[in-house]
């Protein structure tokens, strides 16, 4: 790709992501690494061969610290929808865990608070 089409190509991509709002961009962050997360805790196909609790955790810390830090800026809606899906999430990983963290020290629960 000449250089001159690949600056057009991060114009255009420019412009678009000025008009979504940001609600929009922070639940589509928020639905990837709930994705990514219910991959290597182990909710998707092959739970043996995707399973990754060591990622699991990073990405379910991640997924809190966004939703706890979006909540306020986003509509009541989107919030509950979105810790729902962490909760069940943060209980899947417990589930997965042959020794399961403390209650209150699972990932995300540094914002979350205790999930049981």
């Amino acid at each position: 790709m000449p250089a001159h089409d690949t600056h057009e190509a991060v114009d255009e991509a420019t412009r678009d992501i000025a008009e979504v709002p940001a609600v929009e961009i922070i639940t589509t962050a928020a639905v990837h690494l709930m994705s990514a997360a219910a991959v290597k805790v182990g909710l998707a196909d092959d739970p043996d061969g995707q399973i990754d609790l060591d990622e699991a955790r990073k990405l379910i810390n991640a997924l809190a610290g966004l939703i706890t830090a979006g909540a306020p800026e986003i509509s009541d809606m989107h919030a509950r929808s979105l810790r729902d899906g962490l909760r069940s999430l943060q209980l899947a990983f417990r589930e997965a865990s042959s020794i399961p963290d403390a209650i209150g020290q699972g990932p995300g629960e540094k914002w979350t608070g205790p999930v049981t």
